[in-house]
């Protein structure tokens, strides 16, 4: 472990300690354990079980093990944590009870909106059915589920910040915004149904080690094209907005939301502070020593209004006390460092 993520593992310790007293000896199943968001909450759930001695149980599920220790060695051979192997749609239960679950499949990354979109609503769909059917033989108590906030649809210009009042519209020729709508409203019916309580996390735009450089993230790519020297690429015109949130903070309102937050309840992970792309493309330039220049490939519409992605974060502030600690260009920096380590 490097002093950065010590710094990181430290900071998420500090702002979740008070949660963890119930989860003392509990067994936590989690899907999409070893994608971006799988690894920061394995990272977190490891340093919290050794520093606070909660003899934590930890089932993950992950399609390929040998891949993923190859991948991440440092994750796989721990003590208190055993890698089921299998498919979200179809694994085999575990015989044995399970207090939470962590429900984080369907890792972005994949993009498979484009290549394959009946596999990835599919995927969505049959896999969230898949764990609810665990959940209800394994006796669980409490189930995050990961969602997204493309299940709004695209962001009027008026509103500057989406509130989870807002009522859903998701993109129909998005198959991933699609799903997570539907998986949302299946979880729910759940919930009812069985007694089990569902928390859910809308995520928004992110920033942080293990963030892929390499697909089809922004901020991934400008700080790719940052490290080899430039230029940074925009591949359309910069005016679209959004807004990035530290992968420690992340994890810990993931961490809040899944074990303080009302059932079936949404709430938005995200920062507040909008920025366009364009501007965000400057300002990962000026965090490196080079200074690489930026290229906009497209040039604005006078006429057209620049599209949001921005989420309010009103809720999680008043009802669970949660805060973007970390800044945009602290983030960007560690970003950039970890990555450069690799």
């Amino acid at each position: 472990m490097n002093t950065l993520f010590d710094k990181d593992l430290e900071h998420i310790l500090k702002h979740t300690s008070a949660l963890w007293g119930e989860m003392k000896d509990a067994h936590l199943f989690i899907t999409g354990g070893t994608g971006f968001f799988g690894c920061w909450l394995l990272e977190s759930l490891l340093w919290l079980n050794s520093r606070l001695n909660l003899n934590l149980r930890i089932t993950v599920l992950t399609r390929n093990v040998a891949a993923f220790a190859k991948k991440m060695p440092h994750l796989v051979h721990r003590s208190g944590i055993h890698y089921l192997e299998g498919d979200v749609r179809d694994f085999a239960f575990p015989k044995e009870t399970v207090d939470y679950i962590l429900h984080a499949a369907t890792d972005v990354s994949m993009n498979l909106t484009k290549t394959n979109p009946v596999l990835e609503y599919d995927v969505i769909m049959q896999g969230t059915k898949h764990v609810l059917d665990f959940a209800k033989e394994a006796q669980t108590k409490r189930m995050l589920f990961v969602s997204s906030g493309a299940v709004y649809g695209p962001q009027p210009y008026s509103i500057t910040h989406i509130s989870e009042d807002y009522s859903c519209q998701p993109d129909p020729n998005s198959a991933y915004a699609v799903g997570k709508f539907k998986a949302e409203q299946m979880c729910c019916d759940f919930a009812k149904m069985h007694g089990l309580i569902v928390t859910i996390a809308r995520s928004f735009a992110l920033v942080g080690p293990y963030l892929p450089i390499d697909i089809h993230f922004a901020m991934g790519n400008f700080i790719r094209d940052a490290m080899q020297g430039g230029p940074i690429i925009v591949e359309g015109d910069g005016t679209p907005y959004r807004s990035y949130l530290y992968a420690a903070d992340l994890v810990i309102w993931l961490w809040h939301i899944f074990l303080r937050g009302e059932n079936c309840r949404p709430y938005n992970v995200g920062s507040d502070h909008a920025i366009t792309i364009a501007e965000l493309a400057h300002v990962v330039s000026q965090q490196f020593d080079t200074k690489p220049v930026v290229k906009i490939l497209k040039t604005p519409d006078p006429h057209a209004l620049p599209a949001r992605y921005v989420p309010s974060i009103e809720r999680a502030k008043k009802e669970l006390g949660l805060f973007p600690y970390i800044d945009l260009i602290e983030g960007i920096q560690r970003t950039k460092v970890w990555w450069l380590q690799r």
